[in-house]
């Protein structure tokens, strides 16, 4: 086809991420609906069960958000006023917000421009005697081998895990990230691998602090409110054990959770099969591992060759999302953000800086089909030859 010839637009505005849903998610919401409970109960208990077998790990602790579940691992954690939290710079803002509502000052690190992960040794670079926490980004669903960390920082130094496009991803070792005994906290928020709408988990081993978060999620209360209603012989009131929060998660996400667990692997078997089409088909440098079956492929971010364009990232961005190509950018660095800039100071980041420059998300998602693969391959290769 002539670089130059016309590529009919798409008539649907084709998202960057959108969720796979089934007659079966569809029918677990009603079923919800008529039992009359739709708040923290049965189904929410089941989910965190069925998917702490997924993890293979004793708990799962499901609440609202992942910023919720990355909040409250730092908080029970013990993560105060006056501590550092070391965090990558190209993530999504939660991670950082989540320290600042604790109290404590978020340090960046920057990344490596292959992986787009942060590294040990930029980790290392940022340690101070005051960091008291990192918050690990498993970016684009790729694993950061933890463990490899871990045997080079201080004891006093905990982990927490940001697995918000992790579910499904591996270490090297082939198990699952959620699984490595740190505070692993996902999402299933609209855009997600698995899908609920909003909520979130936190993955843990450590069974006092299961307990300690199971109350920190209900107001700090030691019995919810599905087990005070449905034990008619329980006190009408119950005694508050601490300061708490109101993050819990409800059945009627939980019971859509339930459903898309049960199809993840499937789902996920279509993610890699658009990214093995992309990487097949774009002449574009993509994030490291992208076609593994080990990558969780919750974005596929590549790289434009921006110095052999005559446009901008942003005017390339602009002109997918006018052909009806749901094309992103994940993310602006935080330490770019004015927000940090002003409050926390400004850290120059050169290879965050200098891959920002260039990032854009394309559309990747278990409900897509070949036809829309196809439009977003032929619409990215027609404006970067044309």
């Amino acid at each position: 086809m002539d670089s130059n010839s016309e590529i009919k637009k798409r008539e649907i505005y084709l998202p960057f991420g959108k969720p796979s849903f089934t007659e079966e998610e569809f029918e677990a919401v009603a079923r919800v609906m008529k039992s009359g409970w739709i708040g923290m109960g049965n189904e929410v208990a089941a989910f965190e069960q069925e998917l702490a077998a997924y993890l293979n790990v004793p708990h799962v602790i499901t609440v609202d958000s992942c910023t919720s579940a990355l909040f409250l691992s730092l908080k029970a954690q013990g993560i105060k006023e006056g501590d550092e939290v070391v965090i990558s710079s190209l993530t999504w803002c939660s991670s950082a917000n989540a320290a600042v509502y604790c109290g404590a000052k978020p340090i960046f690190a920057d990344i490596d421009e292959n992986s787009l992960l942060t590294t040990t040794e930029n980790i290392q670079a940022v340690l101070t005697p005051k960091t008291k926490a990192i918050v690990i980004v498993h970016y684009g669903g790729l694993a950061f081998e933890v463990d490899e960390l871990r045997n080079k920082l201080p004891e006093n130094i905990v982990i927490i895990e940001d697995a918000a496009h992790a579910l499904g991803a591996s270490f090297k070792n082939g198990k699952k990230v959620g699984s490595s005994g740190n505070l692993t906290c996902f999402s299933f928020y609209a855009n997600k691998n698995l899908s609920t709408g909003e909520g979130g988990a936190i993955a843990l081993f450590d069974d006092k602090l299961a307990d300690n978060l199971r109350s920190l999620r209900q107001h700090g209360m030691p019995v919810n409110a599905w087990k005070r209603f449905i034990n008619p012989k329980s006190m009408i009131y119950s005694q508050l054990e601490q300061l708490g929060f109101k993050m819990n998660y409800i059945d009627l996400h939980a019971c859509i959770g339930r459903v898309q667990l049960k199809r993840f692997d499937e789902m996920q078997k279509m993610r890699l099969h658009v990214a093995k089409r992309y990487a097949a088909e774009l002449d574009l440098k993509y994030q490291s591992g992208l076609t593994d079956e080990k990558h969780a492929k919750h974005l596929y971010v590549v790289r434009l060759p921006i110095t052999k364009m005559k446009m901008t990232r942003d005017e390339f961005l602009l002109e997918m999302r006018d052909r009806n190509i749901g094309a992103s950018i994940h993310y602006m660095p935080l330490h770019m953000m004015d927000f940090y800039k002003e409050n926390y100071g400004i850290q120059n980041l050169t290879v965050s800086e200098n891959v920002f420059k260039e990032i854009i998300t394309l559309p990747i998602s278990a409900s897509m089909t070949n036809e829309d693969i196809t439009d977003v391959i032929t619409n990215i290769k027609h404006v970067l030859n044309s």
